[in-house]
C-alpha cells in the first residue's frame, strides 16, 4: 500500500509511483516488453501482458488516477473512445437499455445512437437539466444512466447530484464523462457518481501527442471492466503510458492556468459587440453558472460561442485569429479552435444538430497556456477585421 497524499497536486507528482524507486531511477522507466515470466498466476487476467493492461505502466497510472478522483480503482484504455465503448458494453447486453444525456460529443452520441443500437442496446435520451422527466423514460431493463459533467461542446451543467441521487433510486450505473472539467476541477466519485471517462488524449496527458483513456471508479466496477478490456484489446502501449504519466504531472499548474485563462477570455467575448452568444459556465450569466459553481473548483479552459453573421462570420474570424491552431481535440497547451459541425459533431446529421443547437456558426475553442492577454488581443483584432 502506498502513502496517501492530501493535496491533489501532490498526488499527481507521487500517488502510484513505484516504492523503491526502480533502479533509483526518478522517471518511470518504460517496459517495452510484450510478455513477462510467470510467477505462478492463477487467473487469464494476472498473466504480465501488455494487452491484459497490468505492466509496471499501466499498474502506476491505474494507482495515480484512482488517487485523483478519491476513487478505489482505475483502468486505462487506447482512446477516450475506447473506455466508453467497453465500459457500456461491460454493463449492457442485447436487450438491456439505458439513458443517457442528449447532448454528448459526437462519437459517443454515434457510438449510442448507431453500434449500439445495431446489436440490440436500447436507448434513451434524456434533458440532463429536468430530472422530473427522467423517471417516464425507465423500463424494466433499464441499467445505466450516462452523463457529461460538461457538455461538448455547449457547456451545459447537467443536475448532477439528481442523476447520483436518481442512479441509486433505481439501481442504475452512473457514467460520467469527466474529460473538459478534469480531477482538478471536478472528482465525480466523490459526489457519488460509479464510474468517471476521460479521455486522457485531452487535459490529463496535456500535450497533443498521445490517444488515450481512462474509466476511475468503483473497484467491482472496475474489475468487470479491465476484464472486457482485455478481450476487447484496447489496451495502451507502454511508451503511450510513460507520455500520460509525465504529463499528468503538469496537470494541477496547466489546468488552474487554463480556468484563470478562460474565465478572463469569456469575459471579454461576453463584453465584445461582435459576439453574439457565448457558453461557458464560469460566467455569471450562464444558466446554470450557481450549479457549476457549487459542484466544481474550476470552470474548465472549454468555451464556445457565436459571432454575429453566421458562418461566414465564424470562418472569417477563425482564418484570422493567429494564435489558436485550427484543429480537432482540446486540452493541450496549445489553444485549439473548430467550428464544432466540421470536426467533433461532423457525424451527426442536420437534424440532430439543429434538435441540439449546435449551429454551423458555433465556435469551440480550447484555451492553452498561451499569455491570456496575447490571447485576448488576438481574439480582438480577428473580430474587428
Amino acid at each position: 500500500m502506498g502513502k496517501e497524499y492530501s493535496h491533489i497536486e501532490t498526488k499527481l507528482i507521487h500517488a502510484g509511483e513505484p516504492e523503491p524507486l526502480i533502479s533509483g531511477a526518478v522517471s518511470m522507466p518504460i517496459f517495452q516488453s510484450s510478455t513477462f515470466e510467470y510467477s505462478g498466476q492463477g487467473s487469464y487476467h494476472d498473466l504480465k501482458y501488455i494487452r491484459l493492461n497490468n505492466t509496471p505502466n499501466h499498474i502506476a497510472l491505474h494507482q495515480k488516477l484512482a488517487a485523483l478522483e478519491n476513487a478505489e480503482a482505475a483502468v486505462v484504455t487506447s482512446s477516450g473512445m475506447a473506455a466508453i465503448s467497453t465500459t457500456l458494453l461491460s454493463f449492457l447486453s442485447p436487450g438491456d437499455h439505458f439513458l443517457a444525456q442528449e447532448c454528448l460529443y459526437g462519437g459517443t452520441h454515434e457510438l449510442i445512437a448507431k453500434d449500439l443500437s445495431a446489436i440490440g442496446i436500447s436507448f434513451d435520451f434524456i434533458d440532463g437539466d429536468a430530472p422530473d422527466t427522467w423517471e417516464s423514460k425507465l423500463r424494466s431493463n433499464t441499467k445505466a444512466i450516462y452523463v457529461e459533467t460538461m457538455t461538448n461542446p455547449l457547456l451545459q451543467i447537467a443536475d448532477l447530484k439528481a442523476v447520483v441521487e436518481f442512479a441509486g433510486s433505481h439501481k442504475l450505473i452512473s457514467m460520467i464523462d469527466n474529460t473538459f472539467t478534469s480531477p482538478i476541477n471536478f472528482r465525480p466519485s466523490e459526489l457519488g457518481f460509479d464510474l468517471s471517462l476521460h479521455s486522457c488524449t485531452k487535459y490529463l496527458n496535456g500535450h497533443s501527442d498521445i490517444v488515450a483513456g481512462a474509466v476511475i471508479g468503483r473497484e467491482n466496477l472496475i474489475e468487470r471492466i479491465t476484464h472486457k478490456l482485455n478481450h476487447l484489446g484496447g489496451s495502451l502501449d507502454p511508451h503511450a503510458c510513460f507520455l500520460l504519466h509525465r504529463g499528468m504531472k503538469t496537470l494541477a499548474v496547466r489546468m488552474k492556468h487554463q480556468n484563470e485563462s478562460a474565465l478572463k477570455i469569456a469575459g471579454f467575448l461576453e463584453s465584445h459587440q461582435a459576439i453574439d452568444k457565448i457558453n461557458y459556465p464560469g460566467l455569471e450569466s450562464h444558466p446554470r453558472h450557481r450549479r457549476a459553481a457549487d459542484l466544481f473548483d474550476g470552470f474548465s479552459g472549454m468555451l464556445s460561442f457565436e459571432v454575429k453573421g453566421g458562418v461566414e462570420a465564424a470562418e472569417r474570424f477563425i482564418r484570422n485569429t493567429t494564435l489558436p491552431i485550427v484543429a480537432p481535440s482540446l486540452g493541450g497547451v496549445e489553444s485549439l479552435i473548430t467550428r464544432p459541425v466540421t470536426t467533433s459533431h461532423s457525424g451527426l446529421s442536420k437534424k440532430d444538430l439543429q434538435i441540439l443547437g449546435i449551429s454551423d456558426s458555433l465556435i469551440r475553442v480550447s484555451i492553452g497556456i498561451e499569455a491570456t492577454e496575447d490571447l485576448i488581443e488576438d481574439f480582438d483584432q480577428a473580430l474587428i477585421k
